[in-house]
């Protein structure tokens, strides 16, 4: 009978302490933190975009993105950063082809729009809209008015939704990308970053005249600290 019961608590152990460390697990999520010469911004990466989220968090633990520049920036548009050909580029030099051998197919959810401080991957002209294994943008974005977003939404792949739409007109963003690029993070500590950077003098093609190299790293962090220090509320 003593071992008939032994047998039963071992088997409810290989049940619950599993299960245990899956609930520890998702009380736990990635911080990413970008420094730059003009502050620190602070992201989340979106679960629901799992491809895209695993790859930036394997190339930030391997210093990838460390001493790359931001080098394509618009003003009330996005910084766009990630290229490997940026790390030692001459001054002038075009940037934006570089890329790591790989990319990762779109992960559109509905819910993921382009809201300012938006992380999305960029992409070349390709049929699937497949991603850049490393090249990303953060969206700087504006306000926009009723008319305005109308014609916006007009070029847009998907519509925003009743909701979405308030935020482009109060919080702002670039709502002529939804459902063309992935979303899979989000800025939510060092929006003025953002600001400042687009807001540097660039050249024809956009690239900054002043270098802006990054340093990005990612630490796990629970969630009601996030949520407690930088206001982020992740869905249940």
């Amino acid at each position: 009978m003593k071992q008939i019961l032994s047998v039963v608590l071992a088997g409810l152990l290989v049940l619950v302490v599993p299960d245990c460390l899956a609930q520890k697990k998702k009380r736990k999520d990635y911080l990413v933190t970008i420094t730059t010469d003009f502050g620190t911004m602070r992201l989340v990466l979106h679960d629901q975009t799992p491809q895209h989220k695993a790859n930036f968090i394997k190339l930030a633990k391997q210093g990838y993105y460390d001493g790359l520049l931001f080098h394509r920036i618009i003003d009330d548009f996005m910084i766009q950063g990630g290229d490997p050909n940026s790390r030692k580029a001459e001054p002038g030099v075009a940037l934006g082809n570089g890329d790591v051998g790989y990319t990762i197919p779109a992960e559109f959810k509905p819910e993921l729009f382009h809201r300012k401080g938006a992380l999305a991957a960029a992409r070349d002209n390709n049929p699937q809209k497949a991603s850049s294994g490393c090249q990303f943008y953060i969206v700087d974005g504006r306000t926009w008015t009723e008319a305005e977003l109308n014609r916006q939404m007009g070029r847009a792949a998907r519509k925003p939704t009743p909701e979405q739409q308030q935020v482009y007109k109060t919080e702002g963003g670039a709502p002529h990308l939804d459902g063309a690029y992935t979303v899979f993070g989000q800025v939510i500590d060092g929006i003025p970053v953002i600001d400042t950077i687009a807001a540097q003098v660039g050249d024809a093609r956009n690239r900054p005249e002043k270098d802006i190299p990054m340093k990005v790293s990612v630490d796990l962090m629970r969630k009601k600290k996030i949520t407690k220090k930088y206001g982020y509320q992740f869905e249940s």
